[in-house]
């Protein structure tokens, strides 16, 4: 670097020197990951900044908009379904302390062809570690869940005590939580650092230096923007759209309790239940195509709108002829793999990673802001599966 500011992040040594504070860590993103990660490392006695430029739960986020599953099945994969559970617990926690109703007990009903082998081994995998769970048959769930057309699905997993998370007014609580706690949260356009080895100071787009000892960017879709050359073309966002459809008046069949959550695997979409009037959700789980999260326009295609219909004609056909009351283009940014980015940044020695999330990292929020706390004060062993040099740069998703 010109000027000799190597591992400054740009900033003077004057300015360096006029810095009037330097906290333990400084956490660049307030959403799922950043938040849980911040209120973590407060609740460990650390001194920490958190950094969003658009505010905790904000529309461009990946942890924005009204829900998310919470949901204990991962086929064969123990990892996520261990850290589904402790972040479930984590999130109850919190519920109860902020006294704010930010979970709804609705289960989660997973449908399933013959021979299915991802739900087949999440069966297997909520057997063996005593998650509470039902399989159904079609005349039960004929039975219980008329509404729904089965088509070519003969059987089903139910978790009734999943259900889903009021995702951006749950991110925003966890902030005012942890700014109660004592983290300094500000509102903070964060410059991409620069340089080798230890890293002094961030500087924000208004010149303003943050200091710290440690830095943790979790900052979702940006990571590719704040680190190219490192995350270019190894974390990848994609656009992805959600609908909210209006049941017949009257009609409580798609509202919770009537209709859990449920997942099509098959056919890569998944809704949830009209939830304080706001419409019945569906949304494919394909992923779409690369979207920039700053700049771009948050408009679902006509195509998209039919393609949905299809879909919610045959599987609820109640909600063929269903007025569209609401469409969000939000962002997922999923490594090669679908697994988690936890790691430290390669050439900078206290910097790092926490991202990869999105499609399914929402509910693990809670479980990965521990582990990160924990590598920080390296009191955590290494899980492979996060480490950057498993990141390929090409998609294999393989987590669901």
């Amino acid at each position: 670097m010109d000027g000799g500011a190597e591992g400054t992040g740009g900033l003077t040594r004057a300015e360096m020197g006029n810095a009037h504070h330097t906290h333990d860590v400084a956490v660049v993103g307030a959403g799922c990951f950043g938040a849980w990660t911040a209120w973590h490392l407060r609740r460990a006695d650390r001194s920490v900044v958190l950094l969003d430029a658009y505010g905790p739960g904000n529309t461009r986020s990946s942890s924005g908009g009204e829900s998310r599953i919470i949901r204990m099945g991962y086929g064969a994969d123990d990892l996520y379904t261990r850290f589904a559970r402790r972040s479930f617990d984590l999130w109850a926690s919190l519920f109860r302390e902020t006294g704010l109703p930010l979970f709804k007990p609705t289960g989660v009903l997973w449908l399933a062809r013959e021979g299915d082998p991802l739900v087949s081994d999440t069966l297997a995998t909520l057997r063996r570690l005593g998650v509470r769970h039902e399989r159904l048959l079609r005349p039960d769930l004929e039975a219980r869940f008329p509404q729904i057309a089965l088509g070519d699905h003969t059987w089903a997993l139910l978790e009734p005590e999943s259900g889903v998370i009021l995702a951006r007014r749950a991110v925003s609580a966890l902030v005012a939580e942890a700014v109660r706690a004592g983290v300094d949260y500000r509102a903070a356009h964060v410059l991409p650092p620069e340089g080798h080895g230890r890293l002094e100071a961030l500087r924000t787009e208004n010149g303003e230096g943050i200091h710290a000892r440690e830095f943790v960017f979790a900052c979702g879709p940006w990571l590719p923007k704040v680190f190219p050359g490192l995350l270019a073309g190894r974390i990848f966002p994609t656009r992805q759209e959600v609908f909210f459809f209006g049941p017949p008046a009257g009609d409580v069949r798609f509202s919770s309790p009537a209709l859990p959550a449920w997942i099509d695997f098959g056919e890569e979409v998944y809704g949830i239940p009209d939830l304080e009037g706001r419409g019945f959700k569906v949304a494919p789980d394909r992923h779409g195509p690369a979207f920039e999260p700053d700049e771009g326009e948050r408009l679902v295609s006509a195509e998209s709108v039919a393609r949905v219909r299809e879909f919610l004609g045959r599987r609820f056909p109640a909600l063929g002829k269903a007025p569209l009351l609401e469409t969000r283009v939000c962002q997922y940014e999923n490594t090669s793999s679908g697994d988690f980015l936890i790691d430290r940044h390669p050439d900078l020695e206290n910097v790092w990673l926490a991202g990869g999330g999105s499609g399914h990292g929402f509910k693990h929020g809670p479980a990965v802001g521990e582990y990160v706390a924990e590598r920080l004060k390296g009191a955590a062993a290494e899980e492979a599966r996060f480490a950057l040099s498993t990141k390929e740069t090409v998609q294999k998703r393989a987590v669901y």
